[in-house]
């Protein structure tokens, strides 16, 4: 059933011919960065998002809101780690989620037209790693199908699905954010990626 592997994330440090960002005024660096890493943040975005919020906000529009915001406020230390990169750009998506829904909440605003529910560019390829037993086709239904069962699983395994699997954060730093030790981290992985396995196979 299961096709998945209980591995860390590749290793942290930047190689030297990987763009690293070095504080304020390395727009450029950074840029080259959060390029490298856009699939898996259109991923995470989408996923943790959902379509009320995405009726009424695209995921292109939220994605590149959360870029230009990251590049507007560069941290003044250089980010020496993918670990560490990961960590702040997911922080900065959260935040714009979060935002976005208190903004449409709070205002009770009217939508307008749905917007198309159809941004999949690139999809496909992270959500082949999150451990389904087989791979996602690209087709619309598909991708579809992958998200609204993702949906029906509890808060706790999405989270870890999405930080380890989606952000890319190791065991250690997804601990850190759950508030979990390690191993009830990797447990808690194992059996996301199980029941998310066995929902998908039974469709």
């Amino acid at each position: 059933m299961v096709g998945y592997s209980m591995v860390d994330p590749p290793r942290d440090e930047f190689s030297s011919q990987e763009p690293r960002p070095s504080g304020k005024g390395d727009e450029e660096r950074m840029r080259a960065l959060m390029e490298d890493h856009l699939p898996q943040l259109r991923a995470f975005v989408r996923l943790r998002t959902g379509r009320a919020l995405l009726a009424k906000d695209s995921l292109s529009d939220l994605v590149q809101s959360t870029c230009r915001e990251v590049i507007e406020d560069l941290p003044t230390a250089t980010l020496t780690t993918k670990r560490a990169f990961l960590h702040w750009l997911y922080k900065a998506a959260e935040r714009k989620i979060v935002d976005r829904a208190r903004y449409w909440g709070r205002a009770k605003r009217d939508p307008g037209k749905l917007a198309e529910f159809d941004d999949f560019e690139g999809l496909d390829q992270v959500y082949n790693r999150l451990g389904t037993p087989s791979r996602i086709a690209s087709g619309r239904e598909e991708l579809e199908r992958f998200e609204q069962t993702f949906a029906k699983l509890p808060e706790d395994y999405q989270v870890v699905i999405l930080l380890h699997r989606v952000v890319g954060l190791p065991h250690a730093e997804v601990s850190r954010e759950m508030n979990r030790s390690e191993n009830a981290v990797r447990s808690l992985l194992f059996r996301a990626l199980a029941h998310l396995s066995t929902l998908l196979e039974a469709k």
